[in-house]
């Protein structure tokens, strides 16, 4: 009996290594559903690369997890550089691409299974060449899943960097479009009219996968352009609100969500 006993402590013991106790009960022991979660263990975890899987998703899958005094962020999408291309098909921009550790975007379905459930928060940092910062906080923000073209809902805006996404002109919002890419097109486009400029798909014009709204305010995934020769391009990492009146390309950005 004796023998018995110990074995079952043993094995509890490695169940409560492999799962953590949430309000909600034990979580998946492949990695919890996002960063917020590894605040659970005893000590403070640094800022890195951890395993989580979001609650009803199939299978783990690697995250940059940012530590701070804001709190405890899931990365989706972060720009140092040109190294890593963001003029990508789809089914890339559904599945993820680059590196978690660097350059990357997660991916849309990854970002959907997520946001599913609970209420979340995103916040945008945009870093420019002269040594300049700015952020956008948006409430409530989800991703549809791929029969709505992964369709962008933000709520009420707080930041430094200007509201981009719901838009620097009237009737430009991406907030409740789908998102497109240079072979799947649902930014509203048929043609948009831009002075003497007519766009048929806003990739061919910002480049990169995006929520498009008759092109609109926010691209964050367009080319990268080093300093010196990033100010007048339409294709840049853009964040109209903040920089202006030529376009800017930002030197890095960063896309990540907490649980509000």
């Amino acid at each position: 009996m004796g023998g018995l006993s110990g074995w079952s402590g043993s094995m509890l013991a490695l169940l409560l290594i492999f799962s953590m106790q949430t309000g909600n009960g034990l979580v998946n022991a492949a990695g919890p559903p996002d960063c917020s979660f590894i605040q659970s263990f005893p000590s403070v975890e640094p800022s890195g690369v951890y395993t989580i899987q979001p609650d009803g998703f199939s299978y783990s899958f690697q995250v940059y997890c940012q530590m701070g005094a804001n709190g405890l962020w899931t990365v989706i999408q972060k720009r140092t550089g040109g190294a890593v291309a963001f003029d990508r098909e789809w089914a890339a921009y559904k599945n993820g691409f680059g590196f978690v550790s660097w350059d990357h975007w997660l991916g849309l379905e990854k970002i959907s299974a997520m946001t599913k459930s609970k209420r979340w928060k995103l916040r945008v940092d945009l870093w420019d060449f002269e040594g300049g910062s700015a952020y956008a906080e948006y409430e409530d923000f989800r991703v549809g899943d791929e029969s709505t073209n992964y369709r962008l809902s933000v709520g009420r805006y707080r930041g430094t960097a200007g509201d981009a996404i719901k838009g620097e002109y009237p009737g430009i919002n991406q907030n409740g479009f789908g998102f497109s890419t240079f072979d799947r097109d649902s930014d509203g486009c048929n043609p948009c009219i831009f002075g003497d400029i007519a766009i048929n798909s806003c990739t061919d014009f910002d480049r990169g996968g995006w929520w498009y709204s008759k092109c609109g305010s926010a691209s964050l995934n367009g080319d990268w352009h080093p300093k010196g020769d990033n100010i007048g391009w339409s294709s840049g990492l853009h964040w109209r609100t903040w920089k202006g009146p030529a376009p800017y390309s930002a030197k890095a950005t960063r896309m990540m969500i907490t649980p509000m």
